[in-house]
């Protein structure tokens, strides 16, 4: 006998479907659990997960800095514990003897990245754009630039004595040669088919250098500007530990020889804190002046 038992609105099931409803039942149930994981974290935003990857390594490394002087893995009398390294640098700024000193290496590394940066420029474009200036000076340039800023430095220090202008020009020559190298390599690298192009439009020797030559340079220039600000801080404390009283550089040196090892650190740590800003804004104004490129 058949069964003519009549369904009851609950016990209707994915097979007493028709054919084309069953099957979008189960495409929408796949199309859930095949998710990709990154649609599944929408709710967290990207530059949040972005910068706590950036982050990650520098905490480990705060981490170990903090951990292992007070577990004994490093003496910490040479390598002291972070929080008392911040602690020193805190007493220096409130004192006044940190911004003291910071002042008088912002100025000095300011005036020579900056004069760097207005007489390389333009020497760059200059050797990279003319093939008799190029002739002319690349013999130099090759002598020089293979000659350490750091070795030439008691040069300066006899030439001008141990004031001022020895450091600004010691800073000043050191920074030129990434701006130098890098303004004359971003010329000579633009693509021909830009410059044949142009040149089929009519446009002459200035305006091909204004509209096409230059715009296509900018990133390599801007790349030994970078370069070169933290190269104006790096050598500059060479130049402060020789005959300077004040100054980053003379810092560290002066705590170093007393056996102030926290503040000495905290000299170091002022450096690194103060480079990193330098290269942000650096970034920040290659973006403002390269809007044009893709990425």
């Amino acid at each position: 006998m058949a069964d003519t038992r009549a369904a009851l609105p609950g016990d209707l099931h994915w097979y007493d479907l028709p054919d084309d409803e069953a099957d979008d039942s189960a495409d929408e149930g796949a199309q859930d659990d095949a998710r990709p994981p990154a649609a599944r974290r929408r709710w967290l935003p990207a530059w949040l997960r972005r910068a706590g990857v950036n982050t990650v390594a520098v905490l480990l490394l705060l981490a170990a800095w903090e951990i292992l002087p007070r577990t004994g893995v490093v003496d910490p009398v040479f390598v002291p514990p972070l929080s008392d390294d911040l602690a020193a640098w805190w007493d220096l700024l409130v004192t006044g003897s940190l911004p003291e000193h910071l002042g008088a290496s912002l100025g000095r590394s300011l005036a020579g990245f900056g004069l760097a940066v207005v007489l390389a420029i333009p020497l760059g474009l200059l050797i990279g754009w003319y093939r008799p200036v190029a002739d002319l000076l690349t013999p130099l340039l090759e002598l020089f630039r293979n000659t350490s800023a750091v070795a030439l430095l008691p040069v300066f220090t006899l030439i001008l004595g141990i004031g001022e202008p020895a450091k600004v020009s010691f800073v000043l020559y050191a920074c030129s040669w990434p701006i130098l190298l890098n303004t004359i390599s971003g010329v000579k690298t633009v693509e021909p088919l830009l410059v044949k192009s142009a040149r089929s439009m009519g446009l002459g020797p200035f305006r091909l250098f204004q509209k096409v030559i230059l715009p296509a340079a900018v990133p390599a220039i801007f790349t030994g500007v970078r370069l070169a600000g933290a190269t104006s801080i790096l050598v500059l404390l060479f130049a402060e530990m020789v005959g300077a009283k004040a100054g980053l550089g003379y810092l560290i040196l002066d705590t170093q020889s007393s056996f102030r090892i926290p503040d000495m650190y905290a000299g170091i740590i002022t450096i690194s804190v103060l480079g990193l800003l330098l290269n942000l804004l650096l970034v920040a104004a290659e973006r403002r002046f390269s809007t044009w490129r893709t990425t």
